[in-house]
């Protein structure tokens, strides 16, 4: 038997990603924004390793 308070396996809408409740009381924007943030330092660390490793051969 299924309970009928389980997690949706998808979202309908953009508009049901909003009511959604984040783990450490994110809000939707704030979790993008962390994102791309992340995603950023990380390729910019990756771009300095291989220049540093380009120079260094």
């Amino acid at each position: 038997m299924i309970a009928s308070s389980a997690l949706p396996l998808a979202l309908m809408t953009a508009g049901e990603a909003a009511d959604v409740q984040l783990p450490f009381g994110l809000d939707m924007a704030s979790a993008q924004q962390w994102t791309l943030i992340y995603l950023g330092l990380s390729s910019l660390g990756f771009v300095v390793v291989w220049f540093v490793g380009y120079l260094r051969r």
